[in-house]
């Protein structure tokens, strides 16, 4: 079945990086958009940014642009979320999800299947 793990999460200081993976089984990323989402508590789940499986095309959130970069490696199956000059409003638990590779959109009900989170906290 399908099935998306991510991992990398931890706490950080502001201005300091980390990198997210969501390893999927079950399916190939050729066919797929993965997205990466997040949410803080009180706030509503964030479209961040995607990566089409087709053509590698990847799409950023404003909050995000300049920041972060997603990228994928074919041979691990893995989508990685590399978040460079980090800010405490970065702080939520950060999810990937997995749609057809037609999908455009980081709108979260056009994605089927998601991981279970990871946790990054950013904080001196």
């Amino acid at each position: 079945q399908v099935q998306l793990v991510e991992s990398g999460g931890g706490l950080v200081q502001p201005g300091g990086s980390l990198r997210l993976s969501c390893t999927a089984s079950g399916f190939t990323l050729d066919y797929s958009t993965i997205g990466w989402f997040r949410q803080a508590p009180g706030k509503e789940r964030e479209g961040i940014s995607y990566i089409r499986g087709r053509d590698s095309s990847t799409y950023y959130a404003d909050s995000v642009k300049g920041r972060f970069t997603i990228s994928r490696d074919k041979a691990k199956n893995t989508v990685y979320l590399q978040m460079n000059s980090l800010k405490p409003e970065d702080t939520a638990v950060y999810y990937c999800a997995q749609t057809s590779w037609l999908v455009v959109s980081l709108s979260s009900v056009r994605y089927q299947n998601w991981g279970q989170g990871t946790q990054v906290t950013v904080s001196s």
